[in-house]
């Protein structure tokens, strides 16, 4: 197994966030993390990324990960999507995604011709400053920068909250192909029908403890479960 969580706790100060989460991501998979705002679905990839202190096992590739600085996480192939947008707004859109680059001119999976290709909206406004870009653009340009690391576990935090159906549509074909070139993702998600559509297994979060773990089809046909946790 790619990634290994295990009965994961998470505080913030004395707030006891995270009760024990176990979860699991293989190679070129994608996994969906639901359930409501506040069950601590984004606490469970700050924690697998360092940014919040973990108690409990995070394996990666048999290695112990728990409590490393998020940069060595990063530099052990795992890239991290929040889903605050953290772009730097007076750079340019193409200087936005160099950042990215784990070495200046050292290209992985991703080009620039890549991620131009996907989103043709950056390809247009590549030398623009990317504060100027809409919400959409820059939670596509947070992607891309984060694929330009060439990660093989990508953990994305909401990508598709507050796009409009259309950026949502190409969210969905960017996951697709972010795993067509065998990198795995664990997505944050509220929009079930994403999840259902692209993801191979989903894992159903609440009160910080994870309170399903199936196929998209068993969820699909568990109406409980979608009533008591998902459904508003």
């Amino acid at each position: 197994m790619m990634l290994e969580v295990h009965d994961l706790h998470a505080y913030y100060g004395q707030s006891h966030i995270l009760h024990g989460v176990d979860l699991a991501v293989d190679e070129g998979e994608i996994v969906s993390l639901l359930g409501r705002n506040g069950v601590g679905r984004s606490t469970t990839c700050k924690a697998i990324m360092g940014l919040v202190p973990p108690h409990g096992v995070v394996r990666y590739r048999g290695r112990d990960i728990a409590g490393l600085r998020a940069d060595l996480v990063a530099r052990a192939g795992i890239g991290y999507v929040p889903e605050d947008r953290q772009i730097f707004p007076t750079l340019t859109v193409r200087q936005n995604l160099e950042l990215g680059l784990k070495r200046a001119g050292r290209f992985g999976r991703w080009t620039f011709e890549d991620v131009f290709r996907l989103f043709p909206n950056l390809a247009e406004r590549q030398n623009t400053s990317a504060g100027v870009l809409s919400g959409g653009e820059q939670q596509m340009l947070t992607m891309c920068r984060t694929l330009m690391g060439d990660p093989d576990l990508i953990l994305i935090d909401e990508p598709t909250e507050g796009l409009a159906p259309r950026l949502v549509e190409q969210v969905g074909t960017l996951l697709s192909e972010i795993a067509s070139r065998g990198v795995a993702i664990l997505l944050v998600e509220q929009k079930l029908t994403i999840a259902l559509r692209i993801s191979q297994r989903l894992y159903v979060m609440g009160h910080g403890q994870i309170v399903f773990d199936g196929t998209p089809d068993a969820l699909a046909a568990n109406g409980d479960v979608r009533r008591e946790w998902l459904e508003v």
